[in-house]
């Protein structure tokens, strides 16, 4: 079976931010399975310190990913594109078990096959503590609001 998740490379500046707002939407569902899909079978990341191989060790890692940040919401923007690689910038808010809210910012590095599947994914992420006043990121679970700001209108 030959899976394909467009948009396709090699990415112009419309398809890459498509690809990228993808990306966000689907994560913000919190749903390792559905997410998992976008990658390859063979998907190889680095998330902080965790080296992940293939869609089970994504489930399993998303799995506890949030289990952990609880009221996860992600925003991402384009950085830079070439061909089958881009540059993004992202950033989270969630809170833990015991109601701590935290900003994570983020880059990542990603590289697609020529079926849009990705098959690289690098990311960096430094988290603060944050209080619960000063959430940027307040859309329901789910999907960001077409409306709302993104990273660089709301100057981060």
């Amino acid at each position: 079976m030959n899976e394909q998740r467009p948009p396709l490379p090699p990415f112009n500046a419309e398809t890459a931010a498509e690809k990228v707002r993808k990306a966000e939407d689907a994560w913000n569902t919190r749903d390792p399975q559905k997410v998992s899909l976008a990658y390859s079978a063979d998907s190889r990341w680095r998330n902080r310190t965790e080296f992940i191989n293939g869609r089970e060790q994504i489930v399993a890692f998303l799995t506890r990913k949030w289990a952990k940040e609880l009221d996860y919401r992600l925003c991402k923007e384009l950085w830079g594109f070439r061909e089958n690689r881009m540059a993004v910038r992202f950033v989270y808010e969630s809170h833990d078990a015991s109601g701590q809210w935290f900003r994570s910012f983020g880059n990542e590095l990603w590289q697609f096959n020529a079926d849009g599947l990705m098959t690289v994914r690098h990311a960096s992420i430094n988290d603060i503590a944050i209080s619960e006043t000063e959430r940027f990121f307040h859309w329901p679970q789910g999907v960001r609001p077409n409306d709302h700001p993104g990273l660089f209108e709301l100057g981060l």
